[in-house]
């Protein structure tokens, strides 16, 4: 549910550069206490918020006289499709808070509210096409960081970390807050409960933090309204919130949330090539997660063998003719306290590095600027290590125990910031990998943003040349940096930047799947806005990007001319075309591209369809040669109840090449996947999901041997039922196929049926 798209910046990775769109507008607040400031003034409006006596039920009546006795906030802006005008339809909010919670009540006028779209789903699945509303919070009060939680209209919940420093939105982090929604004849009502315990914030006698009061209301177009002014352009949402005050003697600390997992499973394994009888076994687990609240602004974290159940499948993303590994995104709760913290310009965290965590400790807290967050980490291994090279990634097993610790401090001033980062990972028989470097953000204006972040690095390669030939006990020293300026007005915006990763540069504890190369990157905006009609933004944009070795040979030069428009049925399209060079073996190869990105909502029944992708030339990598091609991805949501909900994503992609003066097909990748989710209740839900990966070759056309056809089918079903997002039983099945040269069919490949339980207890 990405709230922001400031002035339209659009930046896109080397490997993915097919146009990710940022639609214009920041998240949805509300309205104000008092009057609006006028037109262009600076100064951030004040809201005040009151202690309340009184029980109050969440139920999504606000009809408790504790409410009564917070001041309504009824002064909202539009900020899109409009630019901070006065909404079409009216909204109120109410703040008030008591010794333990902090309450926000509101009632969302709707003058048809069968209109209303508000599906019940899973926690976290509310789109952007649909009507939700809440807040966003800065407990600390920097102007920087804040978190998300806002509800739909029958009561599923959503919240997520937004960071202005990134420019990210990140749903993974959970929090334990209460909520309830109603549909009325009127509108909607919604009422929310946050435990301060839930909050971090500085230990005085008043506080001062940053909110906004938010509605997202999805019909023609997706009208977002804040409770503060958002001017178009500028580098920061964050900044732009409501100074909150009023919060007198909150709890200073306190708290344990214990929460153990018990699971159980029967697997069926294949031992052999597909076809092979299943060898059975049984399994059964447990671990906990527990976080001590010591005080408002310190967390401490602890885990013992934590689950990395996924409950639902990464969705599958095509790796025929990729030469850089994947990233999919960290699940674990252990993992996700002070997350903004750990995101910098160079990804060098990337816990998901930590495949098989045994324990882990960690503590997370504030000390008036500073904020650190520091773990250590004992991972038993059994995943796979990114091998970083110039024009490609390699992998190795982790065979082997390690240790994995990691350090991050950042002390604010002001909207500008300065940080430390350091990471170790120690091997069990020898061998390490070290990391440490400074970052900093600077804001010189309001529409200017400078960051950037120096890493050294010291290696020790493990003495296990039968997992890689580079793991043979050599010792590397590396450095990487990066510098990046960002400028985003109404009108105009840029983005341009700078890194170089030296060859024997690594960092073992996060993502960086590239090294030996220098790189520059710049993109170039101008922004139009229409007030009415069909068409309401046009951002026509040019990019430049290149990327040498270390030797200065060329391994891409990239360029790129396009537009972003946001048109009628909230839909945003970006079209380009670009022009390349890219290395490819030891031949610097052409590549002309249709580029193309389309989101579209266009009802009730159909909330959403997707296509991105591109035509035009391919690289053939694995030969070294170009051909022709197309790279497609769809998905299609339908919503036939508010009970139903289907998802169709499929993902084509093929390579057309020359042999002998004709034409032929090399290979045809395609991923074809449809999820069924039936939710009774916000709690709970059924799912079925059926995925198909199949990929055909034409052996004849490649250098090396390859298999002429690798298919894979897996299906799976789950009942799940939750309390809060660590309260939950599960119950499920799944059943995987593989591809089989001998039978020419899908045999069985595992089988497995599971259940597991949790229960959070908060002290």
């Amino acid at each position: 549910m990405p709230l922001r798209a400031a002035a339209g910046t659009r930046i896109a990775p080397p490997a993915a550069i097919v146009s990710a769109v940022l639609a214009f507008g920041v998240a949805a607040p509300v309205g104000t206490a008092r009057a609006a400031p006028p037109a262009g003034a600076d100064a951030l409006t004040t809201l005040t918020i009151t202690r309340i006596s009184g029980h109050v039920e969440v139920d999504g009546s606000l009809d408790e006289e504790a409410w009564k006795q917070a001041a309504p906030v009824r002064t909202w802006y539009e900020t899109k499709p409009g630019d901070n005008t006065v909404p079409t339809v009216a909204s109120v909010g109410y703040l008030g808070y008591d010794d333990e919670f902090l309450y926000a009540g509101f009632e969302f006028a709707d003058p048809h509210p069968d209109d209303i779209r508000a599906p019940l789903a899973d926690r976290d699945n509310v789109p952007q096409n649909t009507d939700y509303g809440g807040i966003i919070v800065d407990p600390t009060n920097t102007g920087k960081t804040a978190i998300l939680m806002l509800v739909n209209a029958r009561g599923v919940q959503y919240d997520a970390v937004t960071d202005d420093t990134t420019g990210q939105e990140d749903s993974s982090p959970d929090f334990f807050w209460a909520s309830a929604a109603r549909i009325t004849e009127r509108g909607w009502t919604l009422e929310m409960r946050v435990p301060f315990s839930s909050l971090r914030y500085p230990r005085r006698e008043k506080q001062t933090w940053r909110i906004m009061l938010y509605r997202n209301r999805s019909r023609d177009f997706r009208y977002q309204y804040f409770s503060t002014r958002l001017p178009r352009g500028g580098n920061c949402f964050i900044c732009k919130s409501n100074v909150l005050v009023g919060l007198e003697r909150l709890p200073s600390g306190g708290g344990i949330v214990f929460a153990p997992y018990a699971s159980a499973s029967y697997e069926a394994v294949s031992e052999g090539d597909p076809g092979t009888p299943l060898d059975d076994s049984y399994d059964a687990t447990g671990g906990f997660d527990a976080k001590w609240r010591p005080n408002a602004s310190t967390v401490v974290d602890a885990t013992v063998n934590p689950d990395f159940s996924q409950i639902e499948s990464d969705v599958a993303l095509i790796a025929a003719n990729e030469r850089f590994a994947l990233l999919f995104p960290e699940k674990r709760p252990f993992f996700l306290e002070g997350v903004e913290l750990l995101l910098t310009p160079l990804q060098a965290v990337y816990t998901r590095t930590m495949t098989d965590p045994q324990w882990g400790a960690r503590a997370t807290g504030r000390a008036g600027g500073l904020a650190y967050t520091g773990m250590v980490v004992q991972d038993e291994g059994g995943g796979r290590v990114v091998i970083p090279h110039p024009n490609a990634s390699g992998f190795a097993d982790q065979d082997f125990r390690s240790w994995a610790s990691i350090a991050r401090m950042r002390y604010d001033m002001g909207e500008s910031f300065a940080g430390i980062l350091a990471t170790s990972r120690e091997i069990e028989d020898g061998g390490h990998n070290r990391v440490v470097g400074p970052d900093f953000e600077w804001r010189p204006t309001a529409d200017d943003s400078v960051t950037g972040q120096l890493l050294l690095s010291w290696t020790r390669t493990p003495e296990r040349p039968d997992l890689s030939d580079e793991w043979d006990g050599r010792a590397e020293q590396g450095h990487a940096g990066k510098a990046q300026w960002r400028h985003s007005s109404p009108r105009f915006d840029w983005f341009t930047y700078y890194q170089e990763i030296a060859d024997d540069f690594r960092a073992d504890n996060g993502f960086i799947p590239q090294a030996g190369f220098r790189e520059g990157y710049a993109e170039l905006g101008y922004t139009l806005h229409q007030e009415t009609g069909f068409l309401r933004r046009v951002r026509p944009f040019t990019i430049y990007q290149q990327l040498i070795d270390l030797d200065e040979d060329l391994l891409l030069r990239h360029v790129e001319a396009g537009g972003t428009l946001d048109a009628l049925f909230s839909s945003t399209v970006t079209v380009s075309y670009a022009n390349e060079h890219v290395l490819a073996g030891a031949d610097v190869l052409p590549r002309q591209q249709l580029l193309y990105t389309v989101n579209v909502s266009p009802s009730m029944l159909v909330p959403s369809v997707q296509l991105s992708g591109s035509a035009g030339q391919q690289i053939d990598f694995d030969n070294a040669r170009t051909g022709t091609g197309a790279d497609i991805a769809l998905g299609l949501f339908v919503q036939p109840t508010p009970h139903l909900e289907l998802v169709l994503n499929e993902s084509l992609r093929w390579l057309d090449v020359r042999s002998g003066g004709d034409k032929q097909r090399l290979f045809t990748a395609r991923v074809d996947r449809l999820r069924a989710t039936y939710s009774f209740t916000e709690r709970m839900f059924i799912r079925a999901i059926a995925q198909y990966e199949v990929t055909r070759r034409h052996p004849d056309l490649y250098l090396e041997p390859v298999t002429r056809k690798d298919a894979t089918f897996s299906a799976s079903g789950l009942f799940a039922f939750k309390l809060n997002w660590q309260s939950v039983l599960f119950l499920g099945y799944g059943d995987s196929r593989t591809f089989s040269d001998m039978t020419q069919s899908l045999e069985p490949d595992a089988r497995q049926v599971f259940l597991k339980f949790s229960y959070a207890f908060q002290l």
